[in-house]
């Protein structure tokens, strides 16, 4: 459906008691494109991504998802639209008693009627597409490294073919090498299964070197914008969050101009 975001938002209110977390909140996020998701503690960008798979039920607003209206929907259109979206949890939130093949397959067995053979082969396909030696197939999570676990559960998350991804924190607790290497293989995949990519996020880095635009959560709302647009904004913790040494060391890094 060219010209139909990947997700529209509108009015979104979210709120937990007296909390109100979202007030009024608007987004489009475009086909094809890496969008960070950041924001200061309580602004709820978790929040944000369960309400949009439909795991949280707003108190107002619309959302419509690939085309369709989340809240209109029954049990089976739900489901059968959220198999067209992978999650990425922190730290890969694999299942620590089976391997990482049989972690793959979760999702398969769900949704899907197929042979042994065939999810082996499709297991293995998507564990190569994140980086991952075969080897790691039976290793379990506790086997493997952070950064290994964290391509495990991608590998999970492209199980199904999605067509959007939502990463929780992809390079939290990654050394700035391991980091690098998850930002390459996000922009790759984007690139070569022209994925939609939405990740919460507080590094800088992956925000200077993926993104192709950034949603801050201000306010209760959200603004959207380039980071050099982002960087021209005089909210306060906008100006603090992309002027800080951290920032700058980001931008540096990424060969990006300081806007």
């Amino acid at each position: 459906m060219a010209g139909v975001p990947a997700i529209r938002v509108r009015g979104l209110v979210n709120r937990f008691g007296r909390q109100t977390v979202h007030d009024g909140l608007d987004l489009d996020v475009r086909r094809g494109e890496v969008l960070g998701i950041v924001g200061g503690s309580g602004t709820g960008k978790s929040v944000l991504m369960r309400t949009v798979l439909g795991l949280n039920r707003p108190v107002a607003g619309s959302i419509e998802l690939l085309g369709s209206d989340v809240s209109r929907m029954g049990p089976d259109a739900r489901a059968a639209t959220q198999t067209r979206c992978g999650v990425l949890f922190q730290d890969g939130a694999l299942f620590s008693s089976l391997g990482v093949t049989e972690n793959v397959q979760v999702p398969m067995r769900e949704h899907l009627r197929l042979p042994g053979p065939i999810m082996n082969e499709l297991a293995a396909l998507k564990i190569a597409m994140v980086g991952l030696p075969p080897e790691a197939g039976p290793k379990r999570p506790g086997e493997l490294s952070g950064g290994m676990r964290k391509r495990a559960g991608l590998a999970r998350a492209l199980a199904l073919d999605p067509e959007i991804v939502f990463l929780d924190e992809p390079t939290a607790g990654l050394d700035p090498i391991g980091a690098a290497a998850f930002d390459s293989l996000i922009r790759d995949l984007r690139n070569s299964l022209g994925l939609t990519v939405v990740m919460v996020t507080h590094d800088l880095d992956s925000l200077a070197a993926i993104c192709d635009r950034i949603a801050v959560l201000v306010d209760k709302k959200v603004k959207v914008a380039t980071m050099a647009e982002h960087r021209r904004d005089d909210h306060p913790w906008i100006r603090e969050y992309f002027h800080g040494p951290r920032a700058r060391a980001a931008l540096d890094a990424g060969g990006r101009e300081a806007g």
